[in-house]
């Protein structure tokens, strides 16, 4: 016979008069967990009644809680909701590893109250036992459905950050970065930048040491003791992603050698011929930009001379020779050269950097005739470097404010830094012997508070270095707005490459593409 609303109420009432006898009550708590083969109205009840005595009849326990998991898989949501709310109230004992492997599956629904209430009831269990839902959670990432898997990835991304230092303790950002060195044996490229960021944000590893256990990691799934395919397009964007995950690692005790020499020996010698999955994206553009930015953190170097001269050889690529005068004095060539200062800006500045560890590389290790190429193509640089900084000042004299956030000057306005930043090097170079001493911010790196863009016409040098003045303060593009300025000779041109963190782009195809398939687990029922 079917348990009624009565029945429920009046079972609700003898367990709730008997106070300190209640295990003699068992017949009476039977009646509210076979409520859940009741109506709507049943359910809902035994939703609430199934959690209130549950830690009273222990002999009943998995009874109760298969009974609260029929209502978390009712047909009807708000039953679904009532159920997965008082699922925390479970979470007692050896109890909890269960309840939290069982919320972490009911992340996979695709309503978005349901979705919300089962984070509501991981934040609760959280702060019942830390360790044991972390347990659950990473027990479903290691082994549950794939949609499954990603949704307790993004929870942890979102959430873990959140949650008060007396529930993340040191033991349990321990327990995480233990847990995710196993995850990251085998995973896809958006689940390596999401845990990548859950590992990052650990209070525990804000240290030196723990900044290099991080580079280590990345280092793992970079692969860099294999050769690069630079047709390869995940292998491609794998090597992107991962340095770029790096990069905010490195620092004057954490080096950037090991990354420096690979893009040295393997990314330089191949940039023409780098593939990436997203179309747009300058591949060899950004590439160029992680090399400078690393360059600065490079410590002792094992194969510094070689290194050295591969970067010396690309440069030379990007610096043209003057075109070639005929008899009458005009130039012979239909077209000047183009002068890709973007590029420059990048190899020159790495270039810079590593020469402080061998100054005498010009002057030693370059032949002569070689040496005397570099200094025509450098001069030749620099005159068209003058031509474009004139222009660029008089564009943008006595504009400021909303003038220079138009489209067009902000494209001028980095334009203006990565020819004055060319400039500021070019110089170094040509002293006798070769200076690595002047100091200039890369033209894409987020602007410092003492920087500024004069609106009135500032030195080469003011500008160059990125010197603070006292005039109005202009912000230049964030980072995630870079700006690629390309002008041919004796025009401005410009194409904008906007990037940003979130446009990934590479991994292509869910698992199976990127990080390493992950092979498909097929279940029976979710719990």
């Amino acid at each position: 016979m079917a348990v009624t609303i009565e029945d429920l109420y009046r079972s609700y009432g003898v367990l709730a008069d008997a106070k300190d006898n209640l295990s003699q009550h068992k017949d009476a708590y039977q009646v509210i967990l076979d409520g859940v083969k009741g109506g709507p109205k049943e359910k809902r009840l035994a939703a609430q009644f199934i959690p209130k005595f549950f830690s009273s009849f222990p002999e009943l326990a998995d009874s109760a809680i298969n009974a609260q998991l029929d209502l978390c898989e009712d047909e009807d949501v708000s039953i679904r909701r009532q159920a997965i709310k008082e699922l925390p109230r479970f979470a007692t004992g050896e109890n909890i590893l269960r309840v939290a492997d069982i919320l972490t599956q009911l992340l996979q629904t695709d309503d978005t109250a349901e979705f919300n209430q089962v984070n509501g009831s991981l934040i609760a269990i959280f702060k019942i036992d830390a360790k044991g839902t972390l347990g659950g959670l990473f027990s479903q990432i290691l082994q549950g459905e794939d949609i499954v898997r990603e949704r307790a990835i993004k929870f942890l991304s979102g959430k873990l950050k959140t949650l008060p230092e007396e529930v993340m303790t040191k033991e349990m950002e321990d327990y995480v970065f233990a847990e995710t060195k196993k995850v990251l044996e085998d995973v896809t490229g958006e689940e390596f930048l999401l845990l990548m960021r859950i590992v990052s944000g650990l209070r525990v590893l804000q240290t030196v040491s723990g900044r290099q256990q991080l580079v280590e990691l990345v280092v793992e799934q970079a692969f860099l003791e294999q050769a690069l395919n630079p047709a390869e397009l995940d292998t491609v964007d794998r090597l992107l992603q991962c340095t770029r995950q790096a990069l905010p690692l490195f620092s004057k005790n954490v080096h950037s050698t090991r990354f420096i020499t690979y893009f040295c020996e393997n990314v330089l010698p191949n940039l023409s011929s780098l593939k990436h999955p997203v179309a747009e994206l300058d591949i060899q553009l950004e590439m160029l930009k992680l090399v400078a930015e690393m360059s600065p953190f490079c410590g002792d170097m094992e194969k510094l001379e070689p290194n050295l001269n591969m970067l010396f050889t690309k440069l030379l690529e990007f610096m043209p020779l003057p075109p070639e005068e005929a008899e009458d004095g005009e130039s012979a060539a239909s077209e000047e050269p183009k002068l890709q200062f973007s590029y420059v800006e990048c190899l020159l500045f790495s270039f810079h950097q590593l020469g402080k560890k061998l100054p005498d590389f010009l002057l030693e290790k370059v032949d002569a005739e070689r040496l005397k190429d570099f200094k025509i193509r450098l001069q030749y640089f620099a005159r068209g470097l003058q031509v474009y900084i004139r222009q660029l000042r008089v564009a943008l004299q006595g504009k400021s404010g909303d003038a220079l956030k138009t489209d067009e000057n902000k494209i001028k306005v980095v334009a203006l830094k990565i020819t004055n930043n060319i400039n500021v090097l070019i110089k170094d170079l040509f002293h006798n012997p070769p200076s690595f001493k002047s100091s200039v911010s890369l033209s894409w790196k987020p602007i410092q508070r003492s920087e500024a863009v004069a609106p009135k016409r500032p030195s080469a040098d003011e500008v160059g270095s990125g010197a603070s003045t006292n005039k109005q303060v202009s912000p230049q593009p964030r980072r995630d707005a870079r700006q690629i300025y390309n002008p041919p000779s004796g025009k401005f041109s410009a194409t904008i490459g906007n990037f940003t963190p979130e446009q990934r782009g590479g991994f292509r195809g869910g698992r199976g593409r990127g990080f390493g398939g992950r092979g498909n687990r097929s279940r029976g029922r979710i719990y």
